[in-house]
């Protein structure tokens, strides 16, 4: 069957989402309009919408995602009825005295969780909301410090699974023969990945009051610190009240941060990152079913009747729907728009500037407009990669000099870009997720951050393409 070119409607399902979101600041409306939209160019008419639902999200990978959100929940909820959190809260309120000391705590806590882009902002989120809360830092700047170190950190480490993938597509390009030759050229190019370094450097910048809040996120703040209001009036969290809102079970008013805390965050560690450096593969889920279990045998020895567990566990699962409608619409909007075939049209549209001089620059920005547009980087990488890497290898005569580098790193940066601040990306979702921020206003507040460290970016690797 020949292939339909739908030309500039393949990209008009992504522009209208991303229009709409912030116009109306209703994700869900605008994602579902947009699916409506992208369906009818196909030619499937209205009814055809429930045949996409089923095609994105009767899939493996958005069933892990759903599992992994919903055992996120129900330890969160044991958190908060087991009194963990809040006893955490009160056991640091005495080292972590300032508003600057809780956001650089999130930061380094993110910068830790380097192994998974998923388990970062689901972990980090939850772990810091009643310290931020308690410092009066919005909840919008939870979601940002959550966003901006989860991928910009992942595409920087060479062995977690970013690059892993990276360098494995990179395998038979010119003179990479084999995957040690392909990890060593991706080792070399990270130093060239400006958006990634400058979205996790801006954090600890702007935490520290070196860089001054601006745009959306001052107001915020302005807001957290003036009013006392860390979400603003009319947000709609990600993390329903059915799980912000448990209060700490009667049975349980002994303090025992190391069993019902420290203990189940070590497990979901220690399962993570293991798994990863035994396995070549983190268990994320894995992770989390084994604490949720462990935590929930241990409420039962210390009193908590069984079925009061079931009924927090019920209420943690009730608390993620939101996070879960959002992102399977978003996963619908992936594949229509890779059904309409988006990224080739993005690519096609601008192959023609890409010279020697403009390579780098020019990957970097179609990567971020590809998957800024999708909400999907590994996507972006896939379809890119293969194209910008062996015309940088023409241009430098078949060898890995600093252009051929910079172009791997201005793909896996641009990538990262719509990873990081569409808000169509999963991991934007769950960090919106994990801070209990309202989606839009996360998204809002953290793209003029994004657009600065991409706008610099952008600059320096013009500098490159031109020296190189």
């Amino acid at each position: 069957m020949e292939e339909v070119n739908y030309g500039i409607l393949s990209i008009l399902p992504a522009v209208i989402a991303v229009t709409l979101a912030f116009i109306t600041k209703e994700a869900v409306f605008s994602l579902l309009a947009a699916c409506v939209v992208g369906v009818v160019i196909t030619g499937g008419g209205v009814g055809a919408v429930s045949g996409l639902l089923q095609r994105a999200m009767g899939n493996e990978d958005f069933i892990w995602v759903l599992l992994i959100e919903i055992f996120i929940g129900v330890l969160v909820a044991f958190f908060q009825v087991s009194g963990s959190t809040e006893d955490l809260t009160k056991r640091l309120e005495g080292s972590v005295t300032s508003r600057v000391k809780v956001q650089l705590m999130g930061w380094f806590l993110g910068m830790f969780i380097f192994f998974s882009d998923y388990f970062s902002p689901l972990f980090v989120g939850p772990v810091m909301k009643n310290l931020t809360d308690k410092a009066k830092v919005s909840r919008e700047k939870l979601a940002y410090i959550c966003d901006s170190t989860s991928a910009p950190v992942c595409v920087l480490v060479p062995f977690s699974s970013w690059g892993v993938y990276i360098s494995g597509l990179l395998i038979g390009m010119g003179p990479i023969l084999d995957s040690s030759q392909s990890m060593e050229v991706f080792v070399k190019s990270v130093i060239f990945n400006f958006y990634g370094i400058l979205a996790i450097a801006m954090v600890g910048l702007i935490a520290m009051g070196v860089i001054p809040e601006f745009g959306p996120m001052k107001k915020a703040e302005e807001r957290a610190q003036k009013e006392g209001k860390v979400i603003a009036d009319g947000a709609t969290p990600m993390m329903g009240v059915e799980l912000s809102e448990l209060k700490r079970a009667p049975q349980l008013q002994t303090s025992r941060l190391f069993l019902n805390f420290l203990l189940p965050v070590i497990i979901v560690i220690g399962v993570g990152a293991g798994s990863y450096f035994v396995m070549k593969s983190t268990k994320t889920l894995e992770a989390f079913m084994i604490a949720v279990f462990y935590l929930g045998i241990v409420l039962r020895i210390q009193g908590m009747p069984l079925v009061d567990i079931i009924k927090a566990a019920m209420q943690g699962i009730k608390g993620v729907v939101p996070a879960i409608v959002i992102l399977g619409l978003a996963y619908s909007i992936n594949t229509i728009t890779k059904d309409l075939g988006a990224a080739k049209y993005v690519v096609a549209t601008t192959s023609a500037w890409l010279t020697p001089h403009m390579l780098p620059a020019i990957t970097f920005f179609i990567g971020a407009v590809m998957s800024f547009a999708t909400g999907t980087s590994w996507g972006t990488y896939a379809i890119m990669i293969p194209i910008a890497v062996p015309l940088a290898l023409q241009f430098s005569g078949n060898e890995v000099t600093t252009l051929v580098l910079a172009t791997i790193a201005a793909v896996a940066g641009g990538g990262v870009f719509g990873d990081h601040c569409s808000p169509l990306s999963d991991t934007s979702i769950l960090s919106s997720f994990g801070a209990a921020s309202d989606h839009m206003d996360h998204v809002k507040t953290q793209l003029p951050y994004a657009l600065c460290a991409a706008g610099l970016a952008l600059v320096i690797y013009l500098v490159i393409g031109f020296a190189a």
